[in-house]
């Protein structure tokens, strides 16, 4: 589980009620089913108008996404995996990792390696893998953009709710004393509508952005790792090419840690 996903929920909420207590509101005043209807059922609707149903119902595998750990290859790990795969290309041929590839569980990798045994030129493989990575960049980003979406809503939908609880409350000014309670309702669709916009959709499209990222830099890493297998470069050069995606204080070059702010001499 993504424990920071699950964490700032909660600092949030508990944010919004600590507030509430600290001026002095109650915090039933937040149950108030028409200002719920108005901002869940609002946004739902709002979100559904926007998007086509073949994007909606990746909804659960986006929570699952936002809600769990990603697995995915460490930059690190791939590194040796390469130098050894480099090894037996220069010594053995290309053909030789035919038996080595059919051990690995990365589909993506997998599929590059396979093209590099079955001959095929740089270009080509350079060309179909960053289409592949191009193609499932389309999908997360249309995958965040609905809870993009749903953070811009959903603010606007409590004024929209805000509005509607002033009008009820300001259409009858004979009882003087329910007039405060009222108006203090009517605002419970905005602070409703606000927190979910930017406590809930927009920090979780940027969690989804983030994680796309993070797994586009991994298959970046695959793809100069396996053209450079496949043009003969020595295992040496390939460490040298890939650590650039390694932050600098997590970099190991021959067993020493280049901590941040130190140069890499290579």
């Amino acid at each position: 589980m993504d424990k920071t996903s699950l964490f700032g929920i909660i600092i949030g909420i508990a944010a919004l009620l600590l507030g509430l207590t600290a001026k002095g509101s109650p915090l039933s005043i937040l149950l108030n089913p028409a200002a719920m209807i108005i901002i869940l059922v609002g946004t739902v609707a709002s979100v559904s108008i926007a998007f086509p149903f073949s994007e909606l119902k990746k909804l659960p595998a986006l929570f699952r996404v936002i809600f769990s750990n990603q697995k995915l290859p460490d930059i690190q790990e791939l590194i040796p995996q390469f130098k050894d795969w480099a090894n037996i290309a220069r010594r053995e041929g290309l053909l030789a990792l035919e038996d080595h590839v059919e051990q690995i569980e990365d589909p993506f990798l997998k599929y590059g390696m396979k093209m590099v045994i079955d001959g095929q030129s740089p270009e080509f493989i350079r060309q179909m893998m960053e289409e592949d990575l191009d193609a499932m960049a389309e999908r997360h980003a249309a995958g965040a953009q609905i809870f993009s979406q749903a953070g811009t809503y959903a603010p606007t939908l409590g004024v929209l709710g805000a509005v509607m609880g002033l009008i009820a409350a300001l259409g009858d000014l004979d009882d003087i004393e329910r007039l405060g309670p009222a108006i203090a309702a009517a605002f419970v669709a905005t602070l409703l509508g606000i927190f979910t916009g930017y406590v809930l959709w927009h920090p979780m499209a940027n969690k989804l952005k983030l994680k796309s990222q993070q797994e586009i830099q991994v298959k970046q890493v695959m793809i100069e790792g396996i053209l450079a297998i496949q043009e003969g470069v020595s295992p040496r050069v390939i460490e040298d090419k890939l650590l650039a995606y390694v932050p600098t204080k997590k970099r190991q070059v021959n067993g020493y840690t280049v901590q941040e702010g130190e140069e890499l001499n290579v």
